[in-house]
């Protein structure tokens, strides 16, 4: 726990970005955990998509209505879609592996935020994943759960502390 609690004390979403490239085997790393997380049964439905094209990360940033701004300037997007079909719970295999995305980018010193994609509009009216599933030319039958951007961070907000945690929200039996 000596280096887990730090990551997680230091840990912030990160909205604006310098726009530099990410480095490869940064992004490799962030990756690999994202790769390795766990699953129900296994079955491992997501299906992480990378843009780091300038031009597609400028029109992913109108993908949320009012939320995903901050691609326009981020060295790279992970989207993570699922395959439903895979699994029943492929959402929460999918947040699991948001979270390890999240966790392995400040790790690597790298910025990021988790835009929700699932349930939500794009600001011309069509569904997020619509729009992402249209602009990327992906499979009909791939469900978007969030988008997470990455890059090397403009701003370093404050860390949370340890009497952030709210006690109060555990119950001992």
């Amino acid at each position: 726990m000596d280096a887990f609690l730090p990551l997680l004390l230091t840990r912030r979403s990160v909205r604006r970005y310098t726009g530099e490239p990410i480095p490869p085997e940064a992004l490799r790393a962030v990756l690999t955990a994202g790769l390795l997380s766990p699953s129900s049964r296994s079955r491992r439905p997501w299906e992480l998509v990378v843009v780091q094209d300038r031009a597609t990360l400028e029109a992913l940033s109108h993908c949320r209505q009012g939320s995903a701004n901050m691609l326009a300037g981020a060295g790279a997007a992970i989207l993570v879609f699922a395959r439903p079909s895979v699994s029943d719970v492929w959402t929460e295999d999918c947040a699991i592996v948001l979270s390890n995305l999240h966790l392995a980018a400040h790790s690597q010193g790298l910025g990021s935020c988790w835009i929700q994609g699932r349930l939500r509009q794009a600001e011309d009216g069509r569904t997020t994943e619509a729009f992402c599933r249209e602009r990327l030319a992906l499979p009909e039958d791939w469900a978007l759960e969030a988008i997470l951007s990455l890059g090397i961070p403009a701003e370093s907000p404050p860390p949370h502390t340890l009497e952030e945690a709210d006690w109060g929200k555990v119950t001992f039996l």
